[in-house]
């Protein structure tokens, strides 16, 4: 038996009601804690790989090693866009979370 078309877009627009609430499962501040120190483990990582990209280019430049050089700048542009990325994330998923739950 198939539902006319005027049904089937009437369940398809039905809200189910449903948002992000905190407090409703257990573990939840455990959870946010590890997130949070993954992101500063993240952080502490890009930190370094940040400094061995620059001495890199450093020592690409200084020798003439023209290979070592570019992949020292490209180490630094993508350590650079990691720590964009890390200190960034939080606001993004605000920015999405927020625009998406204005879909009606």
């Amino acid at each position: 038996m198939s539902l006319p078309l005027a049904d089937r877009v009437i369940q398809l627009a039905y809200d189910p009601g449903i948002s992000p609430q905190g407090g409703g499962l257990p573990g939840l501040s455990v959870l946010k804690n590890v997130v949070n120190s993954i992101n500063m483990f993240g952080i502490i990582a890009v930190v370094g790989a940040l400094a061995v990209s620059l001495g890199v280019w450093a020592w690409g430049h200084h020798t003439g090693g023209h290979q070592a050089e570019a992949n020292g700048k490209k180490g630094a542009v993508v350590a650079a866009g990691a720590a964009l990325g890390l200190g960034a994330a939080n606001g993004i998923v605000a920015f999405f979370s927020t625009l998406g739950s204005q879909v009606h």
